[in-house]
């Protein structure tokens, strides 16, 4: 961040108490008449600095409507939590009734994809995805709503029972793919419901 003046600073140390004192932001005329400018347009000119700095930000137009910026602000903002579901078989398809069970904090950055409101995660039980480099205890992040296309890893229930594994399709009709030769593929009965899609992978710190 960009040095500061003495007398920037100041407004920028009033700025912080004002909000953590009143819950809001100080009006221009409020800053003028903390530091006796005699001008708005004196307020105006430093916070005009400041934007430029990168230390506060506004929304033209609108009252109370600065923000102090920092690295660490701009870091949370890249950082999305996603809520998890329960558990998802990577092994044989099971009865499982997903439940919430908290959330994933996940790097924008690092997973090099930014979760929609639609995204979820599943945490895996089972070796059936090792082919994938899919572990048990991994958790998996997955799209609710796109169609998958062939090759895509998916949450699915198929006749009724949920797995996670690989989607593909042979002579028009779907199929899931087991990533390990211990496991056979799994050819819908009846019907075959994708739950999501995946999109990244976080691996829980192992001991």
């Amino acid at each position: 961040m960009a040095t500061l003046t003495r007398r920037q600073q100041q407004i920028v140390d009033f700025l912080q108490k004002f909000q953590q004192s009143n819950g809001t932001m100080p009006t221009i005329k409020e800053i003028a008449a903390h530091f006796g400018f005699r001008s708005p347009n004196a307020v105006t000119s430093h916070l005009q600095l400041l934007k430029k700095k990168g230390v506060i930000s506004d929304e033209p137009n609108k009252a109370r409507s600065l923000r102090l910026t920092s690295p660490l602000q701009k870091l949370r903002q890249l950082v999305c939590d996603v809520p998890v579901y329960g558990s998802i078989p990577a092994g044989l398809a099971a009865d499982r009734e997903q439940q919430i069970e908290g959330c994933v904090s996940v790097d924008v950055n690092s997973i090099g994809y930014k979760p929609s409101k639609n995204a979820f995660a599943l945490r895996v039980s089972g070796d059936s995805m090792i082919g994938k480099h899919i572990l048990d205890g991994d958790f998996v992040i997955l799209e609710h709503g796109p169609d998958p296309r062939a090759g895509e890893i998916v949450a699915a229930l198929i006749d009724g029972q949920c797995t996670l594994k690989t989607y593909l399709v042979k002579n028009g009709k779907p199929f899931l793919k087991a990533e390990n030769p211990k496991y056979p593929n799994l050819i819908p009965a009846q019907e075959l419901v994708i739950q999501g899609v995946f999109r990244a992978l976080i691996r829980p710190t192992r001991n």
